[in-house]
């Protein structure tokens, strides 16, 4: 009778996936819990919780800010000037450069996260968004020095910028909660993203800030994408991509439904 060979040496368990860097780092990891959202007639707007998770290997606490921004869009702007006791429109002024969609939420207000120089070097919060003053200057003497060229907004500039952002925020496209950051558990928490209705179709971009002790420690990019679909995605595109044989069939329809309805109420009386 043969022997049986011995059975193999077992086999070590690997390790837990969980790397020196998890445990040694401090650093945010986030989610989206829906990457698309579908524009239809029957939108409505929508609501995309941002979720994620804080790995702090210290005893410092540390806040989480989210920052959500669409895609730029150009805004017209208009400012009613009273001339001889006539209420006249003033030069519009186009702003290039603005978010289409912008909001904020953090664990707390964003001036005790972090201070003034470093929100606005990174471009954290409505008052440091960046919206590029229109490119037409002019000349000026200012404080005696000749020739010094300044936008054509001038000192209101600050007014326009104000406007705009007043605007955005009626339409509900730009908001900042200082409460939108909730820790559900020990190190995850959650965010909710609200698109009104208005938002603007294409890519958006999420950053998802960790900060301690006033310092940016890490940050977790994200992207969101808002698209048209169905037959008003067809009806946009063809649109835009043909302008002008779309406005003649828009005016021949026009031309044809009022010709039809003469001719129906014509019988009838």
């Amino acid at each position: 009778m043969q022997a049986l060979p011995p059975p193999p040496p077992p086999v070590a368990a690997p390790p837990l996936d969980r790397s020196e860097a998890t445990t040694g780092d401090l650093r945010v990891a986030a989610a989206l819990t829906d990457a698309q959202v579908r524009v239809d007639s029957s939108f409505r707007g929508a609501s995309i919780v941002l979720y994620g998770a804080v790995f702090n290997p210290t005893s410092e606490p540390a806040d989480v800010v989210v920052v959500v921004r669409g895609p730029d869009a150009p805004i017209r702007l208009v400012k009613k000037t009273r001339t001889s006791g006539v209420w006249l429109n003033s030069r519009p002024v186009l702003f290039e450069g603005a978010p289409g969609f912008y909001m904020t939420a953090s664990t707390r207000p964003l001036s005790d996260i972090a201070d003034f120089g470093q929100l606005r070097r990174l471009g954290v919060g409505v008052d440091h968004l960046r919206i590029d003053a229109p490119e037409e200057s002019r000349t000026v003497t200012r404080y005696g020095v000749r020739d010094v060229v300044v936008s054509r907004l001038g000192d209101d500039y600050l007014d326009w910028r104000r406007a705009v952002i007043r605007l955005k925020e009626a339409a509900a496209l730009y908001d900042t909660d200082s409460e939108g950051v909730e820790f559900v558990d020990r190190g995850l928490f959650r965010a909710e993203v609200k698109l009104p209705t208005v938002a603007p179709t294409g890519k958006y971009y999420a950053e998802v800030w960790l900060f301690q002790d006033g310092e940016p420690q890490s940050v977790s990019n994200l992207t969101l994408t808002v698209e048209k679909v169905g037959l008003e995605r067809d009806i946009y595109e063809f649109a835009h991509r043909r302008p002008w044989l779309y406005g003649v069939l828009c005016v021949v329809l026009a031309a044809l439904t009022g010709y039809g309805a003469s001719r129906i109420f014509s019988r009838r009386s």
